[in-house]
């Protein structure tokens, strides 16, 4: 019983052998020929794919570098700058403008003056064409050229001058009256008075013309308006903003300048005036310049420590040579108050010149006569209007003719 047991589990083990060898067999000629399903991470290729990257998040930084490659990254650094290329033009300077000649303002001016001054002319001529020229009638006419700020003084002798050439005319016709009125207030004006702005030094420098005048009479405004005729003349000009004291005045000249191609120089607000005039004439012969302006602070006329400031200006710019003009702004429709304001700074400074703004559209024009008679200095300019070229020489002539109309 034993011997059968025995034999059968041997032959057992037989069997399960032979079943294994079997098996093995088959696994190893299935090896050379895995399922499509085998994973392959033992295996990765050798050169990575673009698409297999792209879609595993954690390489994306890396992908985008490889992807983009070295010209379009050097394209993208550049970006930037290339955009702040703009900004950095920004400051380029302004196109230079080409002023108006002096000649053609002249007309334009003169037709200005004759529409808005009239009214002075024209009513003078009324009384005198009366028929009967009464005391009643002289009175009116002294009321009429006193309203006009022709000044007390110039008034009794006109007044006067008209009564004996009347008297001795007899009968009058309008183009007579018009030819009396036009002579005598030609000789009121002074036609035969030096009114050249002197801009030319007798030395081997720049000639130097310092501007004065009360705030708010357009100073400033006048200072460049007047570069503006200088250069349309062919001269070159040097700014000198010394009037530290108004805020954005240094500025404000300055962009007048830069209209014309005309350099500032300029210090910082509240700054020494005597020492920015100082180092505009300086600048003015290093760079030789034909004219050097000089705009000064719009202060106070009563407020004597400023005016004494202003004299010192005077004095630190005569340390290169002596000015050749010291213009007084005024402006017209002040009337006798810019008389005061004349006397005061006639005072610090020697005023060789007047130059009257907002002459337009006022019948304050007497005052052209009563501030020359109050300085004894000329009317050299007038502005008529708030235009960049609206600054031209006075000529008495055509005031005149203005006042008492054609």
């Amino acid at each position: 019983m034993e011997t059968v047991i025995l034999a059968v589990v041997i032959a057992l083990v037989a069997i399960g052998a032979i079943s294994g060898l079997v098996v093995g067999s088959r696994r190893k000629k299935q090896l050379p020929s895995p399922p499509p399903s085998a994973p392959t991470i033992t295996a990765p290729p050798a050169e990575p794919h673009v698409g297999d990257e792209a879609e595993t998040p954690r390489d994306e930084p890396r992908r985008t570098i490889e992807e983009v490659g070295l010209p379009d990254a050097e394209q993208a650094v550049e970006t930037p700058a290339a955009a702040e290329e703009p900004a950095a033009a920004e400051p380029a300077a302004p196109e230079i403008e080409v002023p108006e000649p002096t000649a053609g303002r002249l007309v334009r001016l003169r037709a200005r003056l004759a529409r808005s001054q009239n009214s002075l002319g024209k009513g003078l001529l009324t009384l005198l064409s009366r028929e009967h020229l009464d005391e009643d009638t002289w009175e009116e006419i002294e009321d009429t050229l006193l309203t006009a700020d022709v000044g007390v003084a110039p008034t009794q002798e006109l007044v006067e001058r008209l009564r004996e050439r009347v008297k001795v005319l007899g009968t009058r016709t309008p183009e007579q009256l018009r030819t009396l009125l036009r002579e005598e207030l030609l000789t009121l004006v002074g036609a035969d008075l030096d009114r050249e702005v002197k801009t030319e030094s007798g030395l081997d420098t720049p000639g130097v013309v310092m501007v004065v005048g009360v705030n708010g009479t357009g100073k400033t405004t006048t200072t460049g308006k007047l570069a503006r005729v200088l250069v349309a003349d062919g001269r070159s000009v040097v700014l000198g903003a010394a009037d530290t004291f108004r805020a954005a005045a240094a500025d404000q000249l300055q962009t007048w300048g830069e209209r014309v191609g005309a350099r500032t120089v300029r210090g910082p607000e509240g700054g020494d005036p005597a020492s920015i005039a100082f180092d505009a004439v300086k600048e003015g012969i290093a760079e030789s310049a034909d004219v050097v302006l000089i705009d000064t602070a719009g202060r106070l006329h009563t407020k004597t420590g400023l005016m004494d400031e202003l004299g010192k200006v005077k004095r630190v710019v005569e340390k290169h040579g002596p000015l050749d003009e010291v213009l007084l702004v005024l402006d017209a429709t002040t009337g006798q108050n810019g008389l005061v304001q004349a006397r005061v700074f006639a005072e610090v400074v020697d005023i060789t010149g007047i130059v009257l703004t907002k002459l337009d559209g006022t019948a304050k024009g007497g005052i052209v006569v009563s501030v020359q008679r109050e300085l004894g200095v000329p009317v050299k300019l007038v502005g008529l209007g708030e235009g960049p070229d609206d600054l031209a020489p006075f000529e008495p002539e055509a005031f005149v003719d203005a006042l008492i109309g054609d």
